[in-house]
């Protein structure tokens, strides 16, 4: 039982310092920065953090959210997206276990949850992000190389029919970093799993922005990329059981 909880912490430590990378991920590419030469700073005075002000969760919390210089709040972005990367990491490999698979599942949710930030906010997809998406659907093809076929009609899917969409619609029927991310996607998961993420999403996207819509006046314009990496998440985990539930009933 001990090495267990001590098992999981390690995951857990480890997913929330991926997620303080993330949250430099989330500001920095939308305003074309350099994510790896600049020294975190603080974004009110400037002041260049040193190691202590960068302990994912701790130094938040340590600090009571504010800059040790200036004493400007901190955005609760930080701590959420940290606790929220290391959560995700546990549920991970305690859903599908510890191994190869876990760890591109990992690098892949730590990809969306950024790019559905970013998206969120931007109403665009980083080509970075999918592009770095693209090297783990290609990793996971050698890592399972029986499967080829799977992963390459995954890739061409979805992305297929929503290139079609995108052109028949001159880009207001779905955005072109969509088309990517469901490729890309479909390339890590396989034809099958890829094909339920979308449709997750697609429900997902129309009954939640009704609501958000409803309760606080947002407008008509939807970003597509937080539901369909909500519909990747859940598929990726749970997709294999969601089949074959429906399959029963057939």
């Amino acid at each position: 039982m001990l090495w267990t909880i001590l098992f999981y912490t390690t995951i857990f430590l480890f997913g929330i310092v991926i997620g303080s990378f993330v949250n430099v991920c989330i500001y920095r590419i939308p305003k074309k920065e350099d994510i790896v030469k600049v020294r975190s700073h603080c974004m009110s005075c400037g002041y260049q953090l040193k190691w202590y002000d960068l302990v994912p969760l701790f130094s938040y919390l340590a600090l009571r959210g504010r800059c040790r210089r200036c004493n400007v709040k901190l955005s609760v972005q930080y701590p959420v997206v940290e606790a929220a990367n290391g959560i995700l990491y546990v549920l991970i490999v305690l859903v599908n276990g510890a191994n190869v698979e876990s760890l591109l599942y990992c690098l892949l949710t730590s990809a969306l949850l950024a790019l559905s930030v970013i998206d969120f906010r931007t109403y665009e997809i980083p080509a970075g992000i999918n592009l770095f998406i693209l090297t783990i659907g290609l990793i996971r093809v050698v890592t399972d190389l029986s499967g080829w076929l799977s992963y390459l009609i995954g890739f061409c899917s979805v992305s297929g029919f929503l290139m079609i969409l995108y052109y028949a619609t001159k880009g207001r029927g779905i955005g072109g970093g969509d088309v990517k991310l469901m490729a890309v996607c479909g390339l890590v998961l396989g034809w099958k799993l890829i094909i339920l993420a979308f449709f997750i999403g697609c429900v997902l996207g129309a009954v939640i922005h009704v609501i958000r819509m409803r309760i606080s006046g947002e407008s008509h314009v939807l970003a597509m990329g937080p539901y369909l990496s909500m519909g990747v998440f859940l598929a990726m985990l749970w997709g294999d059981a969601m089949i074959a539930w429906y399959l029963r009933f057939l």
